[in-house]
């Protein structure tokens, strides 16, 4: 499995932005596909926006498209997920999760249980 550390999460205000990322070690990370999921508390986890591994493909939650952009950089083992235009509704804390699926593939996946690597997680709070 590879091994995954999100960061970037902070305090911002309401329509500041945030970039957060994600970096993977252990394996060739060109050959997984990411998501990032957020969940607040006393919610269930959901979904925000997924990835390809070649970088080719993106999906959205309709609560997110037009503001949040996810982007990768296999050379660096990294994902980011710029956040635009914060809405105190976005408070969560943000997960990034890998799935391997070989290289080249345009498949993304936008539910958990797909998952079987995560990182910590990183807190993101917008203040109204």
């Amino acid at each position: 499995q590879v091994q995954l550390v999100e960061s970037g999460g902070r305090l911002v205000e309401a329509g500041g932005s945030l970039r957060l990322s994600c970096t993977a070690s252990g394996r060739t990370f060109s050959n997984y596909a990411v998501t990032w999921f957020r969940q607040a508390p006393g919610k269930v986890r959901d979904f925000v926006a997924a990835i390809s591994s070649s970088g080719g493909n993106t999906k959205y939650a309709d609560s997110v498209k037009g503001r949040f952009t996810f982007s990768r950089d296999n050379a660096k083992n990294a994902v980011y997920l710029q956040m635009n235009s914060l809405k105190p509704e976005d408070t969560a804390v943000y997960y990034c999760a890998a799935r391997w699926v070989g290289l080249e593939l345009p498949v993304v996946f936008t539910t958990p249980t797909a998952f079987g690597s995560w990182g910590q997680g990183t807190q993101v709070t917008v203040s109204s």
